[in-house]
This record gives C-alpha cells, structure tokens and sequence, in this order.
C-alpha cells in the first residue's frame, strides 16, 4: 500500500471515530505522545489525554459527523507525512453542512514499528473573515464531498 493511501486510511479512521462517537478508537490512532489541537482550542498531549478529553463529549453530546475532502498528502521524511484536508460537520439527523463548524485540518502522521499512526492532529475553523467567497466555495467543496460519500469519498483528492 502506498504511504497515500495508507495515510487517507488512517485519516478516515481517526474521523470515523468520531462519527462512531467511539473516543478509545479515535484516541487509539495517536502514538502514546500524539498531540491534538481541537476546534475549540482545546491543546491535548498524549493518547491518554485525548481520551480523557474526548470520552465525555462523544458520549454525552449529539455531535455532528464530519465530511471530509482531502486537498494534500505529502511526504517530509521517510517515516513522516503531512496531511491537510477541509473538513465539515452535518448536524445528526441532518442532510447538510453546517458552514460554521467548516475547518482546515492538518494531520502527522509517523511510523512506528511498520505501522502508521497520528503525532500531531489540528483542526481550525475556517472562518475566513472578511471572505466570504472563500467560506462559498469552501461550502461547496465539502457539499461535493458529502454527495460523493463523505468519508468514504476521502479516498479521492
């Protein structure tokens, strides 16, 4: 399997996790000292403290499920990969986006033992201020996405 492909699984898995509401998975894809940085803000170091973190929101909120597409996976070393991706949330119950949850996110990804795992995971609202056709055709890349399959179509660039 190419480190392409390999790391857009890897990057579905982690946001699978979340639509499956499933903090121990998506805290399972980090190497023991991964970090995360949430939309919030929130900065996590280590898989424990993801977890921690995670656990009570994806088990006690309705959170939306994210529709990703991703825009760039790239190599910077040979057992290190950069991906970066748009990322959207459609509300449970829902059939659409809603634009103010649209993110950019960018993904480490590192080898550890033969396999690949999450160092570092950010994602950041994509507020655009004062560009408000950015925040459009952001809308509309993610509204592709979703009709495409959603995470099943983060295969695809």
């Amino acid at each position: 399997m190419s480190f392409d492909t390999a790391i857009r699984t890897l990057y579905r898995r982690l946001l699978q996790a979340w639509n499956d509401r499933d903090a121990a998975a998506m805290a399972g894809v980090f190497v023991a000292d991964g970090s995360m940085v949430g939309f919030d803000g929130s900065n996590l170091a280590g898989a424990e403290s993801i977890f921690c973190h995670l656990q009570p929101i994806l088990s006690k909120l309705p959170t939306p499920n994210y529709v990703a597409s991703v825009r760039e996976v790239r190599e910077l070393g040979p057992d290190a990969i950069l991906l970066r991706a748009a990322a959207g949330m459609v509300p449970r119950g829902k059939g659409n986006i809603n634009p103010a949850l649209n993110a950019i996110q960018s993904m480490i990804a590192v080898r550890q033992d033969g396999e690949w795992r999450v160092a570092h995971f950010q994602t950041t609202p994509a507020a655009f201020h004062e560009h408000p056709e950015r925040s459009d055709a952001l809308c509309e890349e993610l509204r592709e996405a979703l009709r495409a399959g959603g995470l099943n179509a983060i295969g695809g660039a």
